[in-house]
């Protein structure tokens, strides 16, 4: 099937379907351009066959690259499956020129079984190495999470209490205010429907191009915003970080052990620190051709916390939590960022950890050699001409422009001090000396 890149991803999953296809894989959130889930390697969750990243099902590309005045100032160049640059192109970060269009290798319309299970999380660090193996579609939530339509006036006033458990609340009570959220998410089946219309229990059974992604606000009427998805910037809702790494599949098993460890040194912190109504998506992805792919299998973790609306950054409660878990994935276990979900500090050398970087910088300077599709940040994330995407200075660990040295990259005035980490004594976070 060949698109434009441009094409919302729903759209592709609404157009095959009518044609009696699927797209094998694909992120969850339908809203992505397909030239922008591409660009920054997003996926789903799978180990079997070719994987869960869309990008693995690339076969052919159209890209329109810079060009002397003698050419045109343009080069449009066709790839092909068997195009020595394609593993290059496929995952780009946009720094390669404009993809026009993609041909992507479909599948003939299958029907997915779903059933979510709420266990112990006792044998996750031996069930996150097998989990993947066993079920083509699997993935984990610590604690589960949801995604549909929710009325503005309960956005503001979700946000409005956040908030206020941020300012004055203590752990309890901002871990009492999720569980809520929590026990109606499941009662609600997370979103699933077995007619279309409500949800009757498990297994939910239906047509991949109805189930693999979600995404019904953006689907709702123009309403005067009386409605909108939870992230819409026109209205004051939910404001969070989403920060997302991988770690290889054989280490993973001791990463997720560490976790726990630190989660039972201050279980609050875990609790108040991380956004417990999304939990810790777990997700797997194989290992790709491309050069800026994962170099062998492994699993994804996402997290999302709150954050400040206020310029400049304001701590958030248990500010470490979520830092030290970041810094011990990318860090000790030598794990990689997201491309398109993280900030500033967690790309600090990240591309000295992908085997085929040399190839795709050698392509980057063939399509582009002058850098017209490249920004300051992308040539430090590529290492292109040194420096760092790191932003050192006041506050700076705050908003996850670096990662803190010095005291004054916290907040020393509101009590947050850099200090090791409480289980990775080498992370240093912004933590607050708390009574005991």
């Amino acid at each position: 099937m060949t698109v434009e890149s441009g094409m919302v991803l729903r759209g592709l999953i609404e157009a095959a379907g009518a044609a009696g296809l699927s797209l094998p894989h694909s992120p969850y959130w339908r809203g992505l351009t397909i030239g922008g889930l591409l660009a920054t390697a997003a996926h789903g969750s799978l180990l079997w066959g070719k994987g869960s990243a869309v990008h693995e099902y690339v076969v052919g590309m159209r890209i329109v690259t810079p060009a002397p005045a003698s050419q045109g100032f343009a080069v449009v160049r066709e790839l092909g499956a068997d195009h020595p640059d394609l593993d290059a192109a496929k995952v780009s970060l946009g720094v390669l020129g404009v993809v026009s269009r993609v041909t992507l290798a479909m599948q003939p319309l299958f029907k997915r079984s779903v059933t979510i299970v709420k266990r112990g999380d006792a044998d996750l660090p031996a069930q996150v190495a097998a989990w993947g193996r066993l079920h083509e579609f699997g993935d984990m939530t610590w604690l589960p999470q949801e995604g549909q339509v929710l009325p503005t006036r309960g956005l503001v006033a979700a946000r409005a209490a956040e908030e206020r458990l941020q300012e004055n609340g203590t752990d309890a009570a901002r871990c009492a205010a999720v569980r809520t959220d929590l026990v109606a998410a499941e009662q609600q089946g997370y979103g699933y429907t077995n007619d279309g219309v409500s949800f009757t229990g498990y297994p939910v059974v239906g047509y991949q191009h109805r189930i693999q992604t979600f995404g019904s606000c953006i689907d709702s009427p123009e309403d005067g915003l009386r409605s909108a998805c939870a992230w819409d910037p026109r209205v004051r809702g939910p404001f969070y970080y989403n920060s997302a790494f991988s770690v290889a599949l054989s280490r993973a098993p001791a990463f997720v052990a560490d976790m726990q460890r630190l989660r039972d040194l201050d279980p609050g912190a875990f609790c108040a620190g991380l956004d417990v109504r999304v939990g810790v998506l777990i997700r797997y992805i194989k290992a790709s051709s491309a050069c800026l792919g994962k170099a062998e299998d492994s699993v994804d973790f996402d997290l999302v916390y709150y954050r400040s609306r206020t310029a400049g950054g304001k701590p958030r409660a248990h500010a470490d939590a979520a830092d030290e878990i970041e810094q011990m994935a990318l860090r000790k276990y030598g794990g990689l960022p997201h491309w398109g979900k993280n900030r500033n500090s967690a790309f600090d050398g990240a591309i000295a950890r992908y085997p085929k970087a040399g190839e795709f910088l050698r392509v980057k300077e063939k399509y582009d050699p002058d850098g017209l599709f490249s920004s300051e940040w992308s040539d430090q994330v590529l290492s292109v001409n040194g420096g760092s995407p790191s932003i050192v200075g006041t506050r700076c660990a705050i908003e996850g422009l670096c990662v803190c040295s010095d005291d004054s990259h916290c907040a020393p005035e509101q009590g947050y001090l850099c200090r090791p980490g409480k289980g990775y004594t080498e992370a240093r976070v912004c933590s607050v000396l708390r009574a005991q």
